[in-house]
């Protein structure tokens, strides 16, 4: 079988006009950074035609080593739907530069079911994440000039600055160092780091954010530390985030690409779901929900994590509401949650996978707290058997839920029609009514206790010294 990046070559992209214009997109409007990628200006948001289309998040059941593939199915939904006739784009985040030189690789999908041209989406692409790295990184370097500044210093103490510098590279041995050493020319000798730029807050802040004064607004909010009287400092008190926006007025455009079959695609943003909301920017899911009737996008991790902050968090901010959740499931991973070793996933075992299924089970409830209706994929691989298809969808049945084998690495869009008439059943016939898990007005105790306990199970949550700690502050100057 032909190796992901082998598929991808052997494609003849079609040029950005012609993706434009399948999304109506006039070709003097959109910034073409070459043949085959172009930024889309913000004035072809349309709010209200945003609220007719309808809004299909990928998710999938607890990650393994194995992977889940929710990118590739999210890209290969879309391709079955505007193969069965539905308007649709799919609009993903941009991979982090780091882990394609790793072990987890790009983040374009896979087989005849990616994003397109591949190698640009996994490495500089449009330079988004160059823009947020730079705009990170003034805001870092203002802050230790004005700690050297005697004159405009705003007696900032040293001991409770949490912001550091990033970089779009996975280099441990800058995650912790001593700066400012070698005299006062040098700066102020104190303890930072580095993170990877998919971890800056500023990522996540646009992620969230509606235009660009919005955007700027947003970033005068980030707390930088307190003063020597324990007052908060923030970004604005430094006067920074009028220059960060400024690096960010083309990174905040959202970014037209093509799947492999040549429908739209769209990529914007890259947060980190552990961290942050891990998903693409709210500004990136409103265009295609404006340009097209359908649109398939994804979070990060698990559903129970990403999936969750997906909704509780993007689509309460965002006035947005999903009409149908995708669970991403793998027979290889459901015999990896019956306890089979690595090593052994791809020996056949229904009973292994009849033990893992309580997995997804759990994820079932999961989306059902939500008020909707999930749909489970099962993403096929060569190695899978019908008895253990079987299994999974037996139990799919058991528990009143539609689940489809799809088969999008191997066959793209084909695939998938399977799974998008069926999406497309429940998005047009259930009865799914998005509601929060909890309701933003409540104390941050009661919405963490919440999670925990309909999303995790647990009894009961309670709180380090360090959390105590830092709680106490949070409440003092929120």
């Amino acid at each position: 079988m032909a190796s992901d990046i082998d598929i991808a070559q052997s494609i003849q992209l079609k040029h950005i006009r012609e993706i434009a214009a399948q999304l109506n997109l006039p070709e003097d409007d959109i910034i073409p950074y070459g043949k085959y990628k172009a930024k889309i200006p913000l004035k072809f948001i349309n709010t209200e035609k945003a609220k007719q289309s309808k809004l299909i998040l990928v998710s999938a059941i607890s990650p393994t080593p194995a992977g889940e593939g929710k990118t590739t199915m999210s890209i290969g939904l879309s391709q079955g739907l505007n193969r069965v006739g539905k308007k649709t784009t799919v609009v993903l985040r941009e991979p982090s530069l780091g882990p394609v030189f790793g072990m987890k690789g790009g983040a374009a999908g896979g087989g005849y079911s990616q994003v397109l041209p591949m190698e640009d989406i996994n490495l500089h692409f449009t330079g988004d994440f160059g823009a947020i790295e730079k705009a990170h990184n003034l805001l870092s370097a203002l802050l230790d000039n004005n700690l050297q500044n005697k004159k405009h210093s705003l007696n900032l103490d040293t001991n409770t600055v949490r912001w550091k510098r990033v970089m779009d590279m996975n280099d441990r041995s800058l995650r912790k160092m001593i700066i400012g050493m070698g005299g006062s020319g040098n700066g102020v000798l104190r303890e930072t780091g580095f993170d990877i730029t998919a971890a800056s807050e500023i990522m996540a802040i646009l992620c969230l954010s509606n235009d660009l004064n919005d955007l700027k607004r947003r970033m005068g909010n980030i707390f930088i530390g307190f003063d020597k009287d324990k007052k908060p400092i923030y970004a604005r008190d430094l006067k920074a985030n009028g220059a960060m926006a400024a690096l960010l007025k083309d990174a905040i455009m959202p970014n037209l690409v093509q799947t492999l079959e040549g429908y739209p695609a769209i990529i914007h943003g890259g947060p980190f779901a552990n961290i942050a909301q891990g998903t693409n920017t709210v500004i990136a899911t409103r265009m295609g929900l404006s340009l097209s009737d359908y649109v398939v996008t994804e979070a990060g991790f698990g559903c129970d994590l990403g999936a969750e902050k997906f909704m509780d968090i993007k689509c309460v901010s965002a006035g947005l509401a999903p009409s149908a959740v995708v669970l991403v499931v793998t027979v290889r991973a459901m015999k990896y949650h019956g306890g089979v070793a690595v090593a052994d996933l791809n020996k056949t075992d229904a009973e292994a996978v009849e033990r893992g299924l309580v997995n997804l089970e759990k994820h079932i409830e999961n989306v059902r707290h939500f008020g909707i209706e999930p749909v489970i994929a099962v993403n096929s691989f060569v190695t899978d058997s019908k008895e253990e298809h079987d299994a999974i969808l037996n139990r799919c049945a058991a528990h009143n839920v539609k689940g489809v084998v799809a088969q999008v690495w191997a066959k793209g869009g084909e695939g998938a029609e399977e799974l998008a008439r069926t999406v497309i059943d429940v998005v047009d016939n259930s009865a799914s009514r998005f509601t929060p898990v909890y309701d933003w007005n409540w104390p941050v105790e009661q919405k963490i206790e919440t999670i925990a306990r309909k999303i995790y199970g647990a009894a009961e949550v309670e709180y380090g010294p360090d959390a105590k700690k830092h709680w106490g502050q949070l409440i003092n100057w929120a």
